[in-house]
């Protein structure tokens, strides 16, 4: 005979008594089934709890991987607006050695340097860096031709400093020369009594060599400097009566004769325009006017090739 269990019921208020008579057998499979329940739902309660963490970590980690993208983003567009740059610079490096070149060619100046070009031996230029394929490019290669450029870049900035170096020197000796040869007349108005060259001599009547101009003006004309440079003689000269002497460099002399009164002095440094003394007709002379001459090289030259307009015209 199988062993029952009988479960009595109660009640609290006076009803009959309820009971329930079960074999022991399913009473104990009704508690393994309460006992697969609750183990059930433990299991259940834990991979809810995983599953919710996984889920809050994923949130965390897409707001991470949002981030990166942000940030990979905003990188790239500075890449992308440093290549421009990089090819921006290097247009503007062509064009200041276009620029350069220019003035050489305006200016008659060559190049002496080593160097031919701004971007080294022949001028090779690097292609420009094409923004259009940047994004199938492994950032590891675009970094590296990057980095060539600037590389280039600076030598050719470098290159291109040291030739505008060399033109400002040559200009600027240019300029000194330019400061430095008579290009005015050395009195305002008057008229040439006597040219440049072989004539008659007023006081022997024979043919003679004048090697240079007399222009002939009032007494106390003021005779100016044609040119910047340093009195090297002021003082009386024979038959030129009182004389001044400029030396303005590069071989480039000229002389002042027949002065009434000197007004520079010897070491003195005169600009072009300067007052250097008042015309009169000191020495062997006819009447008033200034001998003037200009001498290259210790060679007397015909001043008019030089007299490119009146004095403070």
């Amino acid at each position: 005979m199988r062993k029952k269990i009988t479960i009595f019921a109660l009640s609290n208020t006076g009803s009959s008594v309820k009971q329930v008579t079960l074999p022991r057998a399913a009473l104990f499979f009704l508690g393994l089934f309460f006992l697969v329940c609750i183990v059930s739902l433990l299991f259940f309660i834990s991979d809810y709890c995983n599953i919710k963490d996984r889920f809050a970590g994923s949130l965390v980690l897409k707001n991470i991987i949002y981030e990166y993208e942000d940030e990979i983003s905003s990188q790239r567009r500075q890449i992308l607006k440093f290549a421009e740059e990089i090819n921006s610079l290097k247009a503007n490096l062509l064009e200041l050695n276009n620029f350069e070149k220019k003035i050489r060619t305006i200016a008659n100046i060559e190049n002496n340097s080593e160097q031919s070009g701004s971007f080294g031996v022949g001028g090779s230029i690097p292609e420009d860096i094409d923004i259009r394929v940047l994004v199938s490019k492994k950032s590891n290669s675009l970094m590296r031709d990057m980095h060539e450029q600037v590389k280039l870049l600076t030598l050719a900035s470098i290159n291109q400093e040291k030739g505008f170096e060399s033109l400002y020197e040559h200009l600027e000796d240019k300029l000194n020369l330019l400061a430095s040869t008579p290009s005015i007349r050395p009195i305002k108005g008057g008229w040439i009594s006597s040219g440049f060259g072989y004539r008659r001599s007023p006081f022997t009547g024979r043919r003679e060599f004048h090697r240079g101009l007399d222009i002939a003006a009032q007494k106390g004309t003021p005779i100016f400097a044609t040119a910047d440079g340093v009195v090297t003689f002021a003082g009386n000269k024979g038959l030129m009566g009182k004389m001044i002497v400029i030396d303005h460099g590069y071989g480039m002399v000229t002389r002042y004769g027949h002065i009434y009164k000197l007004k520079k002095k010897r070491g003195d440094k005169v600009k072009r325009g300067d007052i250097i003394g008042l015309l009169g007709s000191t020495g062997r002379s006819t009447g008033p006017h200034v001998h003037y001459e200009v001498r290259l090289n210790g060679v007397p030259v015909n001043p008019q090739k030089y007299i490119l307009k009146s004095i403070l015209s």
